[in-house]
């Protein structure tokens, strides 16, 4: 089925600013890759897929826990992760989520319930299958959800993943977020039938699409998917966007027309949700402004406090790698300047 919007407007305000932080977030990710001064040599931006992250999280609990993939910025800002440590984590800095060590794809946070981003295809899915297992197994009433993107539907964890929480009815969303290419491939030379949710009603699944230009039908369907996952009945919810970069920071694209692009990102949530919330009375032009400029301006502040944050120690490589228990691997470096200091 596809949803349409429901009369949600008293959330839309909310919603909006969720999209407008992470638009403003992403933003000076790309900039601090231009400048070099983010850890590793790729990173995926999510701009143009704000109201997935905003709409899906907005219907989960505070227990609920998630994975997610390697565009998975916005996902975990919507959650409630302070991007300050998330840019210092992407400037690889001892003050970031991991300790510098995760970068852009692979972060995480038990304590917000990310079970962790994930740079392989569809590697963290099957985690969610395990994690609603033990809620319904501790009776907590949470639900675990997978986001992904549209070229993880090529991968067959996904199905044995989706088989195993239907055939035991498992308190487990999974999230496709189709924004329209795997990589350089568009999605309808890579699959004949583009309704994606229909693969998961095959396997016994609630499931829908939702249009991601609209921040207020994607929390609709979200909630409802998520009440019935709660319930016992797990689903699949596919929310179609466009994803207004390349693959990666670096990739210009060559791929897409210029036509296509602008036509893409004509299709922009945040235009259309401030839009709405000026037609239907919900915030005033000034608010609206003043609410960007504080988004900009806090974001902003993550750039210098990445930049500024220290390097992490060489000596702290092995932590949360080793059990605490156990005696650290000696570094290279320091079994060399041992041997070196006998002589």
């Amino acid at each position: 089925m596809h949803v349409t919007p429901g009369a949600s407007n008293s959330a839309l305000p909310a919603l909006y600013r969720t999209m407008r932080r992470i638009r403003s977030f992403e933003e000076r990710v790309g900039e601090l890759f231009v400048r070099g001064q983010t850890a590793g040599s790729m990173l995926h931006l999510s701009i143009g897929e704000e109201a997935a992250a905003a709409g899906v999280t907005a219907a989960m609990g505070p227990r609920d826990t998630f994975t997610t993939h390697h565009r998975g910025h916005g996902i975990f800002l919507a959650r409630g992760a302070d991007p300050a440590r998330m840019m210092a984590e992407i400037a690889g800095k001892e003050a970031g989520y991991c300790r510098g060590k995760g970068g852009s794809m692979h972060i995480a946070d038990m304590g917000l319930g990310h079970l962790g981003a994930n740079a392989i295809v569809g590697g963290g899915i099957p985690a969610v299958v395990g994690a609603g297992l033990s809620a319904r197994h501790h009776g907590t009433g949470a639900i675990s959800v997978a986001f992904f993107g549209d070229g993880a539907t090529g991968q067959g964890i996904l199905y044995e993943s989706m088989n195993m929480a239907a055939l035991w009815g498992l308190p487990v969303l999974f999230v496709c977020i189709n924004n329209q290419y795997g990589m350089g491939t568009r999605i309808d030379q890579a699959t004949a039938n583009t309704a994606l949710h229909e693969r998961a009603l095959a396997f016994g699944l609630e499931g829908a699409t939702v249009d991601g230009v609209d921040v207020e039908a994607v929390a609709d369907a979200a909630r409802t998917l998520a009440d019935a996952a709660r319930a016992g009945r797990p689903g699949f919810l596919a929310v179609t966007c466009y994803r207004f970069y390349g693959h990666a920071r670096k990739d210009k694209s060559p791929y897409r027309s210029p036509e296509e692009e602008a036509e893409g990102r004509a299709r922009d949530p945040l235009a259309r949700a401030r839009a709405r919330l000026l037609e239907t009375g919900l915030a005033t032009e000034a608010e609206l402004e003043a609410l960007d400029a504080a988004a900009d301006a806090e974001m902003d502040a993550t750039i210098d406090f990445a930049v500024a944050a220290g390097e992490p120690p060489l000596a702290s490589m092995f932590r949360d790698v080793f059990d605490p228990a156990e005696p650290e691997p000696e570094p290279v470096r320091a079994r060399i300047d041992r041997v070196l200091a006998r002589e």
